[in-house]
């Protein structure tokens, strides 16, 4: 398959990027009403969702990876993590043989609220995700994890040349 010409590519280029920063303000949209629905930072909400959908995916996170997540710095992250523990939101347990890693869960209590938030939008996405054949719907995939693995090296570049 021949490459588009360097303008088309442009064109494309600016159009995908287009519609995925459409996406990205509306998920954040949606974050902070999570958060105003249980009274949190929208930060704070971001890295529960962060929290519970690494959970549904069956790989929990540590508090490390949240902070690169949610783009903070241990610290805050640390503060953030106890006001969501104190708020009864997660639970940091000790799963992995070295008993040195945190795993954090989401409570109990949150399971519910969570899921009864973001159901509709599942809804919404399911029904038009239906609308595709499973073969571009595995193709968008695939684009997904190639357009990450060329940002992480974009960020890599950028910050190997900050440091210069």
């Amino acid at each position: 398959m021949a490459a588009p010409e360097p303008e088309r590519l442009a064109e494309h280029r600016t159009r995908i990027l287009g519609g995925l920063r459409g996406f990205g303000a509306d998920y954040t949209e949606f974050t902070r009403r999570f958060a105003d629905s249980l009274g949190l930072h929208p930060t704070d909400a971001a890295a529960l969702a962060e929290i519970l959908y690494a959970e549904d995916k069956g790989a929990p996170l540590t508090p490390s990876r949240v902070s690169e997540r949610v783009s903070l710095t241990s610290g805050a992250t640390t503060a953030l993590l106890n006001r969501l523990e104190r708020a009864g939101h997660i639970v940091r347990t000790r799963e992995h043989t070295d008993r040195r890693v945190v795993t954090l869960r989401s409570s109990k209590d949150i399971e519910q609220p969570a899921r009864r938030f973001f159901a509709p939008l599942a809804r919404h996405l399911d029904a038009m995700l239906a609308q595709y054949p499973p073969e571009l719907l595995e193709q968008i995939e695939a684009f997904l994890d190639h357009l990450g693995t060329t940002m992480d090296a974009a960020l890599a570049e950028e910050e190997r040349g900050a440091a210069r």
